[in-house]
């Protein structure tokens, strides 16, 4: 494959991922895995190399639209990087089975809970006392993905987020934010010379490209129509992923 079908295909990727709220660690396991045939440890991170510096540039461009929400962003980041520093030291010696299992419990639940929103949304949204202690949850959820496996942990990010009530631009440039943070600890991690550096690089050119045009379209489209249609693809995809690990 060319370098020129690898830009395409991470521009392609960093697109998709940073319109919709995600860092693209599955998408990019799933390519160096499938395609490349890359080993597990290399896989993961040459995928964090790759998704790091378009979750950086999305992010800032998230930002400069003011979507992103501090708070509730700092909150997730608090808990998650400690998880991803956790999940990071114990990978060696988790059994494969038994973290994909517990991660796939989580992100069915996640995405159930999200349609369980949509179908039956509460008439009254008001905070909860409870909301700080779910934002942390699933910061831990997101760091442990990272650490562990090195996914982007984006699926639990972006599911904690609109289960908290914020539409879907802001939750997508919320969890760019967070997903920043979670990932260049992962990266350090993971580095220990595994990077496919011909492979990443050109994976991570078209990604930068695409995550530079992904805050540009989101400010040009309607937020509540933009909720209304991506939020149910969202929970179906978050549902799939969890799915996917198991069967």
């Amino acid at each position: 494959m060319t370098y020129i079908a690898l830009i395409a295909i991470g521009f392609l990727i960093g697109l998709l991922v940073l319109s919709t709220g995600g860092g693209g660690g599955a998408l990019y396991l799933g390519v160096l895995t499938g395609l490349f045939h890359l080993s597990a440890p290399v896989a993961a991170a040459t995928s964090l190399f790759t998704a790091f510096p378009s979750l950086v540039v999305g992010a800032i461009g998230h930002y400069r639209s003011g979507n992103v929400r501090f708070k509730i962003g700092n909150r997730m980041i608090i808990t998650a990087i400690p998880a991803t520093i956790i999940g990071s030291l114990l990978s060696p010696y988790i059994p494969k089975i038994i973290y994909t299992w517990i991660i796939a419990i989580v992100l069915i639940a996640l995405g159930l809970q999200i349609f369980i929103q949509l179908f039956f949304p509460s008439k009254n949204i008001k905070k909860s006392k409870y909301d700080n202690l779910k934002a942390s949850i699933f910061g831990i959820v997101s760091g442990l993905m990272v650490g562990i496996a090195g996914l982007s942990g984006g699926a639990p990010i972006l599911a904690g987020l609109l289960l908290l009530n914020l539409d879907m631009v802001r939750a997508v440039a919320t969890s760019s934010y967070v997903l920043v943070g979670t990932s260049v600890i992962g990266l350090i991690f993971h580095l220990n010379g595994n990077i496919d550096w011909s492979i990443g690089i050109s994976l991570m050119i078209g990604a930068v490209i695409g995550a530079f045009l992904a805050p540009k379209l989101l400010s040009k489209v309607n937020p509540v129509k933009f909720n209304t249609y991506v939020k149910p693809i969202i929970a179906v995809l978050i549902v799939f992923l969890g799915l996917k690990m198991i069967i």
